[in-house]
């Protein structure tokens, strides 16, 4: 019986293996279509004939009860946020879903729109969409993760956030935020919108210290970002202690750009004008193209000043401004008959530029200062303008017509404020035709022939000038002084090809004037002095000259020095040039001769002496001009770098050299005076330029010219000195402690650095005198400048009886020191060798207070003395909170 059930389990796992052999080697797609025939899985060679099986023919029908749904029609919620937000943590995540809340741990971060929030610890309400962020302390009790919140341009930093990024409303503790130059820190704050907060207990200051040295305290405080902050009562704090002056309010812009507002005065103190208050003022803004600035001075004396300055611009096209000024002076003066003294006085200037891309080939442009002769006198504190005796204005329209030419339209003006004469000349134009080549080809082929190189050109200038005292205004005055010139020239030149070294270019020049009016001078015999006259018309006069110029280049070099020397070579260029020329006498009938004193001393003078272009000069010329420039370079190896490229050039002399002419047909004076010039530039540091005009005739005893040379009388002498001048300047300062960050600033105030008129540069000046701890560089420990000129020159005196020498001599100085990091002195004056007086002196001391500065500047000697004691921020923000002591004297 066992053996029985063995073998029926036998058979049964036989039978069961054998039907999944034949299952496996069926074709199983039997079980469910029906075959005509079977293929044969186990054939060699696959079959070429497919039969194509026929599928179930009854089509399968939808189900009706399937539901669709439209994904574009489904509602959202109104509660929801208009864009996702992304969250990440360092640590860990940690979601509660009954509550719907998202919890940060260790840096966590949060993206919304435009907001980024991070803090140690983040936690997301999804149902309210409020946002709670705060820090932890290690075990050091440090602070780790301060919430921070970046808004767009705003960025805040705080102890705690509660924010709704759904309605941009939210509260913070001890937010720490910046506006522009101002710095805020708000106890408990909170934001009801977009752009506006509202703080309790803020501080607010333009010092970037945790700990500022200042602030300004205000328990409430209205905040719109980047447009202004307002409190309510408002005290200052220094160094955390709290000062008991307190304003009603406080107003802080907080907005870039230009905007109008009131322009804060200051107190001074003058024993000429009184007590003032300068500055006071406003400023508008009108639109994008044009302000206007309106500025006040009022004095206890009586005296006030008004200034108004418009400015306009348009990017591409023009800029300028327009400066009108008037004064009403009442000065304290010592004379008897008078307290005081009372004038009235007005200035006007006016600076326009035109952009060259505005109108291609058209400029205009104009730099005017102008006004009364006395106006720079009564100007208070301000040594510069006080100084300033030379008024000057240009207008000038300039057209450029392709090829042809250019025309010019100009009116100038000039006045002396010591003599009160004041010189007008308009309207002004000068035409250039320029040089054409009229037997050139239109084609060049081939070498250019001789000829084809002569050219002709044309200038042409017509003037009118008036002139007129300040003190003796009349329009009939004025009429009298009219006076109208022209000026032609028609310049007709060639250049030939060189012979050898030698350059050769023939010319002949051709000039005509024009002039209104003839000056007559005649010998009163009762008076015994010479009266003058003018005789109005027309008259003309004539020049014409031929020459014939040559000039080549000589170069020298030496460079046997030594392989241990510094020095590599040394270069001397010489630069001849001569020029033969003739020259008619056709100005002969425009002098004459007329007696200056009673002795009978005759001197000629010229008709159109005074003229708008001047007379032209007398006598034949049938000479040679002569002149030999010089320039000397050297070639230094470097100390320490020994490479073929350390090799520098060094300019030694950047030129010197002498001219001249000899005229063989004058029958007396045939040498003409020379002329010595030098210009050099020493160690890189200290800037020499000299020049001399030597005359080679003796003089006589009231130093008129005579027909012997110098050198021919009983002592010799190479000449005498008719006018001679000396400049010399140089700059020695300390190194800067970083010398690249003193290139790269030098580099980027150069790009900077625009184009500026006289006036502006005037105003400038001023404004470093009055603030020149704004202009200290504390980095250079120490700096000296000095500058040196001299000038002498021989003049006609004004009653013809002969000659006197002039000469003029000062030395102006500056240089500053630090006596420690923080404090530097610094002086600059200007002495007078002639009176051997100090004219001005200036000192100055300035303390860098990081966010302040404190400025003393004192002017003990000269005609406007004044002292001047300076306390304020240095922000532009807060610039006109100082504290200021200022006096100035008047007198010797």
């Amino acid at each position: 019986m066992i053996n029985t059930r063995k073998n029926s389990s036998k058979y049964s796992i036989c039978a069961i293996l054998l039907m999944a052999l034949m299952l496996l080697t069926s074709d199983l797609l039997a079980n469910y279509h029906y075959h005509k025939t079977f293929d044969n899985s186990l054939t060699a060679f696959q079959d070429t004939a497919r039969f194509r099986v026929a599928r179930d023919t009854i089509p399968g029908l939808k189900d009706s009860l399937v539901n669709t749904t439209d994904t574009f029609g489904l509602k959202i919620s109104k509660d929801s946020l208009d864009a996702p937000i992304q969250y990440e943590a360092a640590d860990s995540m940690a979601f509660d879903i009954p509550n719907k809340r998202v919890i940060l741990y260790s840096k966590g971060k949060i993206t919304y729109k435009d907001i980024v929030l991070t803090a140690d610890s983040i936690s997301l309400e999804q149902s309210t969409s409020i946002i709670t962020a705060k820090y932890r302390r290690d075990s050091l009790g440090n602070i780790i993760g301060r919430p921070n919140m970046i808004q767009g341009e705003t960025d805040m930093t705080s102890d705690l956030i509660r924010y709704n990024i759904k309605t941009q409303k939210g509260i913070t503790t001890n937010t720490f935020t910046t506006q522009q130059e101002l710095f805020l820190n708000m106890q408990n704050s909170k934001k009801v919108s977009e752009n506006e907060y509202f703080a309790r207990i803020g501080r607010m200051t333009t010092c970037n210290l945790d700990t500022p040295h200042f602030a300004f305290i205000a328990n409430r405080m209205k905040l719109v970002n980047k447009k202004l902050a307002v409190t309510g009562p408002v005290h200052p704090e220094f160094e955390g202690v709290p000062i008991p002056i307190y304003l009603p309010f406080g107003f802080f812009p907080l907005s870039s750009g230009r905007h109008s507002g009131l322009l804060a005065p200051q107190f001074t103190t003058s024993e000429q004008f009184g007590l003032g208050l300068e500055g006071l003022g406003s400023y508008k803004v009108i639109n994008d193209y044009f302000d206007v600035t309106l500025r006040t001075n009022l004095y206890s004396y009586g005296g006030y000043n008004i200034y108004v300055t418009p400015t306009y611009r348009k990017r591409y096209r023009y800029t300028g401004s327009l400066n009108l000024a008037y004064q009403s002076t009442r000065i304290l003066t010592t004379d008897a008959k008078s307290e005081f003294q009372t004038s009235k006085t007005f200035n006007v200037g006016w600076n326009h530029s035109m952009d060259n891309r505005a109108r291609p080939g058209t400029n205009f442009g104009a730099s005017v200062n102008a006004g009364s002769t006395k106006f720079n006198q009564f100007v208070a504190n301000n040594p510069t303008r006080n100084f300033a005796n030379q008024l000057s204005s240009s207008i000038t329209y300039s057209k450029t017509f392709g090829t042809i030419g250019n025309l010019s339209l100009s009116a100038n003006h000039s006045q002396n404020n010591n003599t009160r004469l004041i010189n007008v000349s308009l309207p002004n134009a000068a035409f250039t035709l320029n040089t054409f080549y009229p037997f050139q080809k239109k084609e060049f082929v081939g070498e250019p022939k001789w000829y084809e190189k002569l050219g002709i050109g044309l200038n042409s200038n017509i003037a009118n000038q008036l002139s007129f005292y300040d003190s003796a205004f009349s329009f009939r005055r004025i009429i009298d002084t009219i006076q109208w010139g022209a000026m032609h020239s028609v310049p007709i030149q060639m250049s030939l090809p060189p012979l050898g070294p030698l350059q050769i270019a023939p010319g002949i020049s051709y000039q005509e004037k024009w002039y209104s009016r003839k000056l007559l001078r005649t010998w009163n015999d009762t008076r015994k002095k010479i009266d003058t006259a003018f005789d109005k018309g027309f008259y003309t006069s004539r020049d014409i000259s031929f020459s014939l110029g040559l000039n080549t280049a000589i170069f020298g070099l030496f460079d046997r020095f030594g392989k241990n020397s510094r020095v590599a070579a040394i270069r001397h260029v010489i630069r001849p040039s001569a020029s033969i020329s003739y020259k008619p006498d056709l100005a002969r009938k425009d002098y004459y001769n007329q007696q200056i004193d009673s002795t009978g001393r005759q001197y000629r003078f010229s008709y159109f002496e005074g003229t708008v272009f001047g007379p032209f000069g007398e006598g034949e010329f049938g000479g040679i001009s002569f002149g030999v420039d010089n320039n000397i370079e050297a070639k230094v190896r470097s100390k320490t770098d020994t490479s073929a490229g350390s090799v520098r050039k060094v300019r030694l002399l950047d030129g010197f050299g002498f001219n001249g002419s000899y005229n063989f047909l004058a029958d007396s004076f045939q040498l003409s005076p020379l002329t010595f010039y030098a210009r050099s530039t020493l160690f890189e540091i200290i800037n020499i330029t000299g020049g001399a005009t030597l005359d080679p005739y003796g003089y006589d005893d009231k130093g008129f010219r005579t027909s012997r040379y110098s050198w021919q009388g009983d002592k010799f002498s190479v000449g005498n000195i008719s006018s001679a001048n000396l400049a010399i300047s140089a700059t020695f300062q300390s190194k800067k402690k970083d010398e690249s960050k003193k290139k790269q600033d030098q580099a980027v105030a150069d790009a900077n650095l625009p184009q500026q008129t006289m006036e502006e540069q005037m105003l400038q000046l001023e404004y470093v005198r009055q603030n020149p701890a704004e202009f200290v560089d504390f980095e250079v420990p120490w700096s000296v400048s000095l500058s040196y000129s001299l000038s002498y020159s021989r003049q006609f005196r004004p009653d013809y009886s002969g000659f006197r020498s002039e000469i003029f001599s000062s030395l102006n100085a500056t240089g500053d020191f630090s006596l420690t990091p923080k404090w530097k002195l610094g002086m600059s004056g200007y002495y007078d060798f002639k009176s051997a007086k100090i004219q001005s002196l200036t000192t100055f001391i300035t303390r860098e207070m990081h966010c302040w500065q404190l400025s003393i500047n004192v002017t003990p000697i000269g005609l406007y003395r004044s002292f001047n004691i300076t306390l304020n921020p240095k922000s532009g923000l807060l610039r006109d909170l100082r504290v200021n002591r200022t006096r100035y004297f008047y007198g010797t």
